[in-house]
């Protein structure tokens, strides 16, 4: 026996090797195949969505999912094994950035987009990034405390939303009789209501806390209601695309352990942004996010 272990061993670790370097010559397909045929990536943009992905005050691109793909780029670039990658952009809206992702027109979008599972059957999420619950933005002496101070009275949200649906949702179950006025993103939400064209703005509270922030009068509104559901943003990408969303996801889990996603948070949600001159949003990591940074996962809430 101990003279047959030397001669073993030179064919097992060949053996080992060869396995090794199948494994690492997988062939690539799907976005992976797509970026490394093209040399480029195509991200998408949002104008709006501030804190999440914007144009700043020096018209440049901005914010925490922004910078969460950026990272993703530096990650395919370096996984490729890419001397360059040209990064295209593509500015998006609520009512486009599913279909354009379905059709892979964007290969990453990353803002305040919602994972759940209807929209699963078209695109596919990254693991989860932040956590919100859908709320009321309202003037303070307003006297609106609760979704059903609303009967009968103008509400606004932003179209193709999940707050939207759920707006109408409630409105139709319990027969309230608002009228909902559809705004095109979050700039013409917070408008709608400062013009007093409807009474409340409902959408996810992080982004009522963002258009307060920027509010010529940050002391005249509140935040109010209980929230209906709790949801989660994610990064979307080609449905069943796992070899790009085990990047993706790596990246954002990585982030996570190396306290490098905190310190982005700080950044954009505890000190000022180059947005309207300066603003800060002050909106603290709740529990829901301390959990999730300690136990990430992909599953819509």
């Amino acid at each position: 026996m101990p003279l047959i272990q030397p001669m073993i061993r030179p064919f097992l670790a060949a053996g080992l090797a060869l396995c090794a370097a199948a494994a690492s010559a997988q062939p690539l397909d799907g976005t992976l195949k797509k970026i490394k045929d093209t040399g480029t990536l195509t991200v998408a943009t949002r104008g709006a969505s501030i804190p999440f992905n914007y144009l700043d005050d020096n018209n440049k691109q901005a914010g925490f999912a922004w910078e969460i793909s950026q990272r993703v780029v530096e990650q395919v670039k370096k996984d490729l094994k890419l001397a360059r990658l040209e990064v295209r952009t593509l500015e998006v809206t609520p009512q486009t950035r599913i279909p354009l992702v379905a059709n892979q027109t964007v290969d990453l979008e990353c803002s305040s987009t919602t994972n759940n599972a209807e929209r699963q059957n078209q695109v596919s999420f990254s693991t989860t990034f932040f956590v919100v619950g859908a709320r009321l933005l309202v003037r303070k002496n307003s006297g609106i405390k609760h979704w059903s101070d609303l009967v009968g009275k103008n509400v606004v949200v932003s179209a193709g939303t999940t707050a939207e649906r759920m707006l109408r949702q409630l409105n139709e179950k319990n027969k309230w009789g608002i009228n909902i006025i559809l705004a095109k993103d979050i700039n013409e939400n917070f408008l709608t209501v400062e013009t007093g064209r409807a009474v409340a703005a409902t959408q996810d509270d992080i982004i009522l806390y963002s258009n307060i922030a920027r509010a010529r009068k940050p002391a005249d509104w509140e935040v109010v209601g209980v929230p209906q559901q709790k949801e989660a943003y994610g990064c979307m990408l080609r449905k069943g695309d796992t070899a790009f969303k085990k990047v993706v996801d790596g990246v954002i889990t990585g982030m996570m352990r190396s306290g490098e996603f905190s310190a982005l948070y700080e950044k954009y949600f505890l000190k000022p942004i180059a947005v309207k001159g300066s603003v800060t949003i002050g909106f603290p990591m709740s529990s829901d996010m301390q959990e999730l940074v300690r136990h990430p996962s992909d599953q819509p809430l």
